[in-house]
């Protein structure tokens, strides 16, 4: 058969299955089959270079997903301070935030100044800077003491800088709840001599309470953030499009070769004269319903807006990357919604081809060719998600 012919026959699967079926089993050949996987593994790579396209994921420093995690955060040995430093358990729950927190106790005093230097200075200005910082704290303080200054220092210098008065009623005492501040850089903030935003070495904080009492800080997941890189960026367009392509082949495999091997054991089971070969090369044919879904999807993705997974969508705190999903959520509720319609269509198209083909391999009636057809792509569907885990 010629690779027009092939591709004819593939073609007419769709409009002709009964009539192109027949002309397959008298002259079963695995080109066509062959083409079908190659086309689909085409469309899904297409497919999850779309997707990683338009999926950007912020960027922290530190990164999280090291394996010291937040580790500004982790280790006392970046701070110093005129308080007590010590490592602490109550810490924050999110994988990305390691198991630490670092705590800074005072007794009988009425200030806590808490600095970090960094390795490297960051730069925090221009497309490649970083636009928030983030933290987590707990204070730990009388209630009858109160809260005169809270003020974030970031130094360009040992004296120049530029400060932002944290919000006072967000910092009461409380042993129990983490505060969450994530400010961004350039807007509130006071310049002191001649800070600059691209150069940032160090950071202090100053705590100031209006009477000398016994005094706790805890600080958790601390990073700088606000930057995006696309998935391509972030994992390499040679890994997406290998990874991609290696489930697709996979994908396509195991359902063929389970829904092939269902359908040829229970037929025989049922008492069918059916022959192996043209029964696999026509199941193969069958599977130009994955190619079509996955096209759709391709469509689809194509279509959406740029999707945006920030810090709390793997930071891993209970809530806080359910928000992020729900936001995701309804940027992409009608290209769901319209895949889910074509998932219901794409399962029963492929049963009733089964069905067909089942009914002229096996010459049963049309209720058996069903109860096969459906019983088997149900059992394959289920071992695919087994085995893939989709």
């Amino acid at each position: 058969m010629s690779t027009y012919g092939t591709l004819k026959n593939v073609l007419k699967v769709i409009y002709a299955p009964r009539k192109v079926f027949n002309e397959i089993i008298q002259n079963p050949k695995y080109i066509g089959p062959t083409l079908i996987m190659v086309l689909f593994i085409a469309a899904n790579t297409g497919f999850g270079y779309i997707l990683a396209s338009k999926s950007y994921y912020e960027q922290t420093l530190p990164s999280g997903a090291s394996p010291q995690k937040d580790e500004w955060t982790e280790s006392r040995s970046w701070w110093t301070s005129n308080a007590t430093i010590s490592e602490s358990n109550d810490s924050l729950s999110g994988d990305y935030y390691g198991n630490k927190s670092i705590e800074f106790s005072m007794v009988n005093d009425k200030q806590i100044l808490m600095r970090l230097n960094f390795t490297e200075p960051i730069k925090c200005s221009g497309v490649e800077g970083y636009e928030n910082v983030s933290f987590r704290i707990k204070m730990i303080y009388p209630n009858t003491t109160e809260l005169s200054n809270a003020i974030l220092y970031l130094f360009s210098t040992q004296v120049a800088n530029f400060s932002y008065n944290l919000p006072k009623q967000s910092l009461s005492s409380n042993n129990i709840v983490w505060n969450n501040f994530t400010i961004d850089l350039g807007n509130g903030w006071i310049k002191n001599g001649n800070a600059d935003w691209s150069n940032i070495t160090s950071l202090m904080y100053d705590f100031t309470w209006s009477e000398n009492a016994n005094l706790t800080i805890r600080l958790d997941g601390l990073f700088f953030r606000g930057i995006f890189k696309s998935g391509i960026e972030e994992t390499g367009i040679s890994s997406i499009l290998l990874s991609y392509s290696l489930t697709a082949l996979m994908q396509f495999v195991i359902i063929w070769v389970l829904l092939g091997g269902l359908i040829f054991i229970m037929s025989k089971g049922f008492g069918g004269k059916i022959l192996w070969k043209p029964m696999f090369i026509v199941v193969g044919f069958v599977l130009i319903t994955l190619f079509m879904q996955m096209m759709i999807n391709v469509v689809l993705s194509a279509n959406l807006p740029n999707l945006y997974y920030p810090l709390e969508w793997r930071g891993g705190v209970t809530g806080e990357d359910q928000s992020v999903l729900n936001k995701l959520s309804e940027n992409t509720w009608l290209a769901s919604q319209i895949s889910s319609f074509v998932n219901i269509a794409v399962m029963v198209w492929t049963i009733s081809l089964c069905a067909i083909a089942t009914r002229l391999l096996a010459e049963f009636s049309w209720s058996k060719s069903f109860l096969v057809a459906t019983v088997a792509y149900f059992v394959t569907m289920m071992a695919q998600s087994f085995l893939l885990g989709f």
